[in-house]
């Protein structure tokens, strides 16, 4: 007689694992994906690096000695990949710039402009600071860079000042050019000699000690000056000097004019010019 086959019994709660073959092709292909996906995310909420330095930098103040000095508005750096350029808040300087990866950076100072600034003491400081080997701590929007004495050059990224317009800026004269020299105006005129272009096509204000008006005509980047009319005053001293100066260069004939951000250039073709400020809302 022929016993019945049994069957093997499995342990209740044993489950029976069979063996899955993917296939080399797109479920694969979709497996790696998602675990790189993966990866990546991991990355970028993790110790990914920060970005590079490069980009357009505001100076917000300077640690040194003890003491920490605030930047004036327009202190700045910009960096390129080797270069860096800006303002020590009223003088400009050019730099070389060796990046050490994203932790340090060797900084060769290089060209700047000479002139008297209301604030000396920041630009002296950062002028000094701004040199040599410093290392980089980076944030998403701040960066700071420490010299070997521990003093510290911190700035944030900001977006750029647009440019003031040309016509209806009152504008500050702060400096006089002649060929490759740029002079600041001396202390004792400072902020006395300023204009501003109208939309109906006159231009105005003061030379530095008498008011003026005259027709002006703009035409792309260039400005021309008609005849000068002025009060009579007396102007001696520093002021006196200062409205001579401008008296000439308004009637020297077409002059190229720049803006970038709140500054403007003005250029004769012999070279001659001035640099002003607009005023902030506040004024």
């Amino acid at each position: 007689m022929t016993e019945p086959s049994r069957r093997p019994v499995r342990p209740r709660g044993m489950r029976t694992f069979r063996h899955v073959h993917i296939p080399a092709g797109p479920a694969l292909v979709l497996v790696l994906a998602l675990g790189l996906a993966g990866c990546g995310k991991a990355e970028e909420n993790g110790s990914a690096p920060l970005p590079a330095v490069v980009g357009s930098w505001a100076v917000e103040s300077l640690t040194t000695g003890g003491r920490t000095l605030h930047a004036p508005e327009a202190a700045r750096v910009d960096f390129a990949q080797d270069t860096a350029k800006g303002s020590y808040g009223c003088n400009g300087f050019q730099a070389e710039v060796v990046l050490d990866g994203t932790t340090a950076m060797t900084v060769t100072p290089g060209m700047s402009t000479a002139m008297a600034c209301p604030e000396m003491e920041f630009e002296t400081a950062f002028a000094k600071l701004f040199s040599g080997r410093l290392t980089i701590d980076r944030g998403p929007d701040r960066l700071t860079l420490k010299a070997a004495d521990g003093s510290t050059i911190a700035m944030t990224s900001q977006p750029r000042d647009p440019d003031a317009p040309l016509i209806v800026t009152d504008w500050t004269v702060d400096s006089l050019i002649s060929g490759e020299t740029v002079s600041s105006v001396p202390a004792e005129a400072a902020g006395k000699a300023r204009f501003s272009l109208a939309a109906d096509g006159t231009a105005s204000g003061i030379l530095g000690c008498n008011r003026f008006s005259a027709k002006a005509t703009v035409d792309g980047s260039t400005v021309t000056f008609g005849p000068l009319t002025t009060t009579r005053m007396a102007c001696e001293g520093p002021a006196g000097e200062v409205e001579r100066t401008l008296t000439a260069l308004f009637a020297s004939g077409p002059l190229t004019s720049k803006i970038d951000g709140r500054t403007l250039t003005l250029t004769a073709t012999d070279g001659k010019g001035l640099t002003a400020k607009a005023a902030s809302a506040a004024e």
